[in-house]
C-alpha cells in the first residue's frame, strides 16, 4: 500500500531544534519533512511555493521578525485548510489556549515525547485536533470563568505580543521596529498591559510572570547594591525581596539594601 506521505514544513529559527525534529519525524515512514524556514516571512513564502502540497506546518512561536502567532493568523487567512501545529518551550497554560483560539490544530511543547510528536502530526494531518492533557486543562480553565480575565489572559493578541517582548527585556523602540508599530503606539499598549496585569513597571511584570522567561534570567538574577558609602554587595534575592527592591530604585541605583534587609521589611 503506497499512500502519499504527510509533507511537513518546519518553521523554527534554531537549527538544532529543526535537526532534532527531522530526526524524530524521520522514524515515521509516512511523514516527510520537505521544507524548513527560519523566519515568519520564510514560512509564508515556503507555503506559497509548495502550492497546496503541504500536509502540516510545525511552527515555533518565538520566531524572528513576525512571530509565530502572527504567522499562524496569516496562514489561517490564506490557507485555511492547512493544519498548523504550534511548537514552543513555553508551558501550555501560557500559550496553548491563545494558539487554539487563533486557529492552531494543536500545541506541543518542544520537550514532548517523540512518539507524541509523531502522533500529533498524524492527528492534525487527518483533520483532527491534537490536545494534550495539559492543554485540555488550560482550555477548561479558560472556559471556566472569571479567573481567565486576570493578568496575561485578559490581554488582546497585540497586547500579548508587546507583553512578551517587554518581559524579554526589549525596549519600546525595539518592539516598535519588530512589530512595525510607532513608538507611541507601543507605549499605549504598554500602559494598558501594566494596568491589566496590575504591575508598576516592566521588571516587576517579568518577575511576576516568570513563565515568559524560560531561561530563568530574572529568577536567577544577581542584584548589585550600591550603598551611600560606595560599598557594593551581591546576592541572589527571592522574588519578594526583588519586588520590594524594585519599588525603591532611584535613577537605576539601589541605595541601602543589603541581602536579607528587604525580607525583614516585607515579612
Amino acid at each position: 500500500m503506497n499512500s502519499k506521505p504527510i509533507r511537513v514544513l518546519l518553521g523554527d529559527d534554531h537549527r538544532i531544534v529543526r535537526e532534532g525534529l527531522k530526526q524524530v519525524l524521520a522514524d515515521a515512514p509516512d511523514i516527510e519533512v520537505c521544507a524548513e524556514s527560519t523566519t515568519g516571512a520564510e514560512v509564508l513564502d515556503a507555503v506559497q511555493a509548495h502550492d497546496g502540497a503541504l500536509g502540516v506546518v510545525l511552527l515555533d512561536i518565538a520566531m524572528p521578525g513576525r512571530d509565530g502567532l502572527d504567522v499562524l493568523q496569516e496562514l489561517r487567512k490564506r490557507w485555511p485548510a492547512l493544519p498548523v501545529l504550534m511548537l514552543s518551550t513555553y508551558p501550555e497554560k501560557q500559550y496553548a489556549v491563545r494558539c487554539i483560539k487563533l486557529g492552531a490544530a494543536g500545541y506541543l511543547n518542544k520537550s514532548a515525547d517523540p512518539d507524541d510528536m509523531v502522533a500529533a502530526v498524524r492527528k492534525v494531518a487527518a483533520g483532527g485536533r491534537y490536545v494534550t492533557p495539559a492543554t485540555a486543562e488550560a482550555l477548561a480553565s479558560a472556559v471556566g470563568g472569571a479567573s481567565a480575565k486576570v493578568g496575561p489572559e485578559a490581554l488582546s493578541h497585540r497586547e500579548y505580543q508587546v507583553f512578551r517582548l517587554l518581559t524579554a527585556g526589549q525596549s519600546v523602540s525595539e518592539i516598535g521596529a519588530q512589530l512595525n508599530l510607532a513608538a507611541n503606539t507601543v507605549s499605549t499598549y504598554r500602559a494598558r498591559i501594566l494596568e491589566k496585569t496590575g504591575t508598576k513597571n516592566d521588571e516587576r511584570m517579568a518577575l511576576l510572570y516568570p513563565e515568559l522567561d524560560p531561561n530563568g534570567t530574572f529568577l536567577t538574577h544577581f542584584f548589585v547594591n550600591a550603598s551611600p558609602t560606595g560599598g557594593v554587595s551581591t546576592g541572589v534575592f527571592p522574588i519578594d525581596r526583588l519586588l520590594f527592591a524594585l519599588d525603591h530604585v532611584v535613577g537605576g541605583i539601589l541605595f541601602g539594601m543589603q541581602p536579607g534587609e528587604a525580607a525583614r521589611q516585607t515579612s
